[in-house]
C-alpha cells in the first residue's frame, strides 16, 4: 500500500474519531495554502466584492487604462499651474505670501538661521515670530542663492509637492473604490479651483496634504500588507506634514479609521478570527512608535515657536486666535465660498450624491471620517476658517465622493457606450469651464496698489528707513520696498483702522519715538487723511509729503523730540 493510501486511512480514522469533523477541518486547512490578496485587489465585501473581481479580470475600458490615464492627467495639472508662475504676490492671498516670501529672503540675507524665522513689519526690532517648520521658505533661501529672489521659487515648490502626491491619491483611491473612482477622483482633485491655486501659491498648505495624502496611502498599505516599512514611511510623511501645517492634523480621524478596522493579516490566523472585534491599539508597539514619531517633533517644534511668540516682539504665532466659534450666518457664508468658489457647483453637487451612495465595503468609510473631522474643525475653528485654505481637506474628500457618485450613475444608465463616453466629455468639460471662471477670481489683482507703493518705497528711500504702513494689514508693501517698519495701526500686529484722531495721533507718535522715518498710505487708507482731520493736521506739521498719486501718498517724518 503506497504512502497516499495510508494517508488516506489516517484522514479518515482521524474523520471517525471526531464525530463533528473539527479535527478534519483543521487539517484540510493546514494542508491547504490560501493565495495571497494581491497588493491592489479590491477592499469590498459580498456583492461589491464580485463586481469588482470583474473589473480586476475583465478591466473596463477606464480601469484598463488607468496608467495611459494618469500620466497625461498629471502633465496637464503640471501645466495648468504653471500659467503665470512667475506672478507676483498680488492675488488676494498676497499678505499670506508676502509673510513667507520675507522669512525665506531673510534667510538668504540674514544667515540661515533655520529655527529663527523673521518677518519685516516689526519696525527696529529683529522680527522673530511663531509659525509653522519653515522648510519652505529655507529651501526657496538655498535656491536664491543660485538663481537670485524670484516669485516663482516660492510658487513651484508647491506644484512639485502636488505632482509628487498625485499618483498616490489615485493609488489610495483605486485600493479603496477601483479604478473608476480613482480615475474621476484624481481628475476632480487636479483641476478643482482651490486646488489648483494653493498648489501654485508660496504657501506651506498644499505641501502639507500632499504629505498627508502620500502617508495616508503608505498608512494604508501597513494596514493590508502588514509591512512595517510602510507605517515608517507612512510617519515621517505625516509628522512632517504635521509640522509644516499643524491644522493637517485632522487626517488623524481617517488613520484612526484604518487602525481600528484593521484584521490581522498574517497568514497563520483562522478565517474565524477574521470576524473577531477590531485589534486592541494600546497592545500594538507599532502604533505607539508610530504615533511617537508622528507627534513629538511637532510637539518640540510649535513649543519652541510659542516660546519665539511670547518673548520675542511682535509677539505673534501664524494662526493663533482662530479657535472661536461664529453664529450661523458665518459658517453659511463658508459653506457658499466652498460649494461656489473652492469646489464649483458640478464638484460640490456630485460629492454630496457620492457620499450617500458610495459602495459599501471594507474602508470604504475613509473619507466619510474625514470628512467628519473636517465639519469639526470648521466649526470649532470658526475665525480661523474666514481663511479660504483652510478647506483645502475638503477638495480631495469631495473629489472621491464625486468619483463614487460618478461610478454609480454610469453603472445604473441603461444607454449605448457612445451616449456615456459623450456625457462623460460633457461633464468633465462643464467643470474644467466652471473651475476656469471660478479660478479667475484667484488670480485677480487684488494687491496690486500696496505692490507699486512698495516698488516706489525702494526707490525713494534708503536701506535703513522705517515705514508706517497704513496697508490694510498687508505686508506686500513691506516686502516690494524691501524695508522694514511697522503696520498702522499697531500693537505688535496689525489693530484696524482707528477709532478716532486722538488713538491714531497717539500710534503715530509711538512710532517716531521707536525711530519710524517715513509714513505711507496707499488707495485705500488715504482716505485716513480726510476723515481724521486732527490727524491729518499732526502729519502737515511733524511730516513733508514725498510724493501723492492717486495710488498711494509718501511722507517723510520729521525727527521726534527727544
Amino acid at each position: 500500500m503506497g504512502p497516499s493510501a495510508c494517508y488516506s486511512i489516517d484522514f479518515n480514522e482521524a474523520i471517525c474519531q471526531d464525530g463533528n469533523g473539527f479535527l478534519a477541518r483543521a487539517l484540510r486547512r493546514s494542508m491547504v495554502r490560501k493565495p495571497r490578496r494581491p497588493a491592489f485587489a479590491p477592499l469590498r465585501r459580498g456583492r461589491q466584492s464580485e463586481a469588482a473581481t470583474v473589473e480586476m479580470s475583465r478591466p473596463s475600458f477606464l480601469a484598463h487604462r488607468a496608467g495611459y490615464f494618469l500620466a497625461p492627467l498629471v502633465f496637464a495639472a503640471v501645466v495648468v499651474r504653471l500659467i503665470q508662475i512667475d506672478q507676483p504676490f498680488i492675488d488676494p492671498w498676497s499678505w499670506r505670501q508676502s509673510d513667507v516670501a520675507a522669512i525665506a529672503r531673510n534667510f538668504f540675507e540674514g544667515g540661515f538661521h533655520f529655527t529663527w524665522p523673521q518677518i519685516d513689519w516689526a519696525g527696529n526690532e529683529a522680527g522673530y515670530v511663531g509659525t509653522e517648520f519653515p522648510i519652505l521658505p529655507f529651501i526657496a533661501a538655498l535656491f536664491y542663492k543660485v538663481f537670485g529672489v524670484h516669485e516663482w521659487i516660492g510658487r513651484i515648490q508647491g506644484v512639485v509637492f502636488f505632482a509628487a502626491a498625485l499618483p498616490f491619491f489615485f493609488l489610495l483611491v483605486r485600493r479603496v473604490f477601483g479604478a473608476v473612482v480613482a480615475g474621476w477622483a484624481t481628475f476632480f482633485y487636479a483641476f478643482a479651483p482651490l486646488s489648483i491655486v494653493a498648489s501654485r501659491a508660496f504657501m506651506p498648505d498644499m505641501p502639507s496634504l500632499s504629505l498627508a495624502l502620500v502617508g495616508m496611502y503608505f498608512f494604508l498599505d501597513w494596514v493590508e500588507r502588514n509591512d512595517r516599512r510602510s507605517l515608517m514611511v507612512s510617519a515621517l510623511l505625516i509628522s512632517l506634514s504635521l509640522l509644516i501645517k499643524l491644522p493637517t492634523a485632522v487626517i488623524g480621524a481617517p488613520l484612526l479609521y484604518l487602525a481600528v478596522s484593521r484584521r490581522d493579516m498574517l497568514s497563520h490566523v483562522p478565517d474565524v478570527q477574521k470576524h473577531v472585534p477590531p485589534v486592541n491599539l494600546l497592545a500594538r508597539w507599532e502604533l505607539w512608535v508610530f504615533a511617537l514619531i508622528t507627534l513629538v517633533p511637532s510637539a518640540i517644534w510649535y513649543w519652541h515657536a510659542h516660546r519665539i511668540a511670547e518673548n520675542f516682539y511682535p509677539y505673534h504665532f501664524f494662526g493663533g486666535g482662530g479657535f472661536r466659534i461664529m453664529d450661523a450666518a458665518w459658517y453659511w457664508k463658508i459653506a457658499q465660498q466652498t460649494a461656489l468658489s473652492s469646489l464649483t457647483l458640478e464638484l460640490c453637487a456630485l460629492g454630496l450624491v457620492g457620499a450617500f451612495v458610495l459602495p459599501r465595503g471594507k474602508y470604504t468609510r475613509l473619507f466619510h471620517w474625514w470628512l467628519a473631522a473636517m465639519v469639526l474643525f470648521v466649526f470649532f475653528v470658526g475665525y480661523g476658517n474666514r481663511h479660504q485654505w483652510y478647506q483645502l481637506p475638503l477638495v480631495p474628500i469631495a473629489a472621491v465622493f464625486a468619483g463614487c457618485a460618478c461610478e454609480w450613475i454610469g453603472s445604473r444608465l441603461q444607454v449605448p457606450r457612445a451616449v456615456l463616453v459623450l456625457g462623460t466629455v460633457l461633464l468633465a468639460a462643464s467643470f474644467a469651464v466652471s473651475s476656469y471662471f471660478c479660478v479667475q477670481t484667484f488670480y485677480r489683482p487684488a494687491a496690486t496698489g500696496v505692490r507699486n507703493l512698495g516698488l516706489e518705497l525702494q526707490e525713494a528711500t534708503t536701506r535703513g528707513a522705517l515705514i508706517i504702513a497704513a496697508d490694510d494689514g498687508d505686508p506686500t508693501v513691506f516686502y516690494y520696498a524691501h524695508r522694514k517698519g511697522w503696520h498702522f495701526l499697531e500693537d505688535g500686529i496689525y489693530q484696524g483702522n482707528p477709532l478716532d484722531s486722538a488713538q491714531v495721533i497717539a500710534n503715530l507718535e509711538k512710532l517716531r519715538k521707536r525711530g519710524a522715518t517715513h509714513l505711507v498710505f496707499y488707495s485705500g487708507t488715504q482716505w485716513w487723511l480726510k476723515y481724521y482731520r486732527e490727524f491729518a493736521e499732526r502729519v502737515a506739521t511733524s511730516a513733508t509729503l514725498v510724493e501723492e498719486t492717486p495710488e498711494f501718498t509718501i511722507y517723510k517724518l520729521d525727527p521726534a523730540a527727544p
